[in-house]
């Protein structure tokens, strides 16, 4: 079976990287446009196109895909290279560009997508973030056959995961995105031997994740400890949760809850104590002790550390970054 290669960040990279060692012939391999990034703001790669360009895979960047859009001479060229490809099906993860009706259409066996939720939960762009900042006990990947809609496609395989107490998104994310190699190359060898059985998501459950924006960074300290500590999880290793302290952005990576008792005042963002065991602060209910700590420009930090070159008193009030 012969598969076009849609995807940008490391989680596709890694489903990529077990469709290679699978044997299953890549003849295209779609991704962003290079990128600037980094302290200098170079033009950087995506993870997918490292790794294709790595072993010999032919590489396509379109700005976009709409023959009628934009950028009408990209997806020309990407038509035309598809086209070239004579793919039976394209595997899509984590693309970032939204495939018009042409695309769905061209390969015999259609688009397949990797998805990091259990359908129709958390359709869209940050999945894993928002799964956690929920709460939710457990997570994993949906293979959905791809339509026009944002992620409404038949379900063809799924497959569940516990989310830990302590899981962050960095963490959640190496898990699926093995879990979604794995899976996509399974969905791959039922496709060619007729054995995947497409089931329509339930209308019942849905719910959206939405981008996860760097303006949601700031924590709100009125709200309860336990939902403060999931955003800290859920924001690392982005945009990670911040506060303000003695007029400086200082980010928390991690905590522990050390009472869910109702608030004493509302004195919320008070720091109530300070030493090598952390940070305890005031929540709107409860106080969570941050542990792991980081000012701008500076790396992750264990309370102590973190206190000697910047310290906090007890009463000092932290307020939104």
């Amino acid at each position: 079976m012969r598969a076009v290669f849609a995807g940008t960040p490391e989680f596709a990279r890694v489903a990529l990287e077990r469709l290679h060692a699978a044997g299953i012939a890549v003849p295209l391999v779609l991704t962003q446009p290079d990128r600037p990034a980094g302290r200098g703001m170079k033009l950087q790669a995506s993870p997918v196109k490292q790794f294709a360009l790595e072993h010999g895979m032919a590489v396509a960047q379109p700005r976009s895909l709409r023959l009628d859009g934009r950028y009408p001479d990209d997806a020309a060229a990407a038509r035309q290279a598809l086209l070239a490809a004579q793919a039976d099906v394209m595997v899509v993860a984590a693309y970032g560009l939204i495939l018009p009706q042409w695309v769905l259409d061209l390969p015999p066996r259609g688009c397949l997508n990797i998805h990091a939720s259990l359908l129709p939960r958390w359709r869209g762009a940050a999945p894993i973030h928002r799964a956690i900042e929920a709460g939710d006990a457990e997570t994993g990947v949906t293979i959905m056959q791809m339509d026009a809609g944002l992620d409404t496609g038949d379900m063809l395989l799924a497959e569940r995961l516990p989310i830990g107490p302590r899981d962050t998104t960095a963490l959640l994310h190496d898990r699926l995105a093995a879990l979604g190699g794995r899976m996509i190359v399974e969905a791959l060898g039922l496709a060619a031997s007729g054995g995947l059985q497409p089931t329509p998501q339930p209308a019942e459950g849905v719910s959206y994740a939405h981008k996860i924006e760097k303006a949601e960074a700031a924590i709100d300290w009125s709200q309860d400890a336990a939902a403060i500590g999931r955003r800290i999880r859920a924001f690392d290793p982005f945009p990670g949760a911040s506060t303000s302290a003695a007029g400086e952005v200082v980010k928390l990576w991690d905590y522990e809850i050390e009472s869910m008792e109702p608030a004493r005042d509302l004195g919320f963002g008070r720091i109530l104590s300070a030493n090598d065991e952390g940070i305890a602060i005031q929540c709107g209910r409860g106080v969570l002790r941050a542990t792991v700590l980081q000012r701008a420009g500076g790396k992750r930090l264990p309370a102590a550390q973190f206190l000697r070159g910047f310290p906090l008193a007890a009463g000092t009030v932290l307020g939104a970054a």
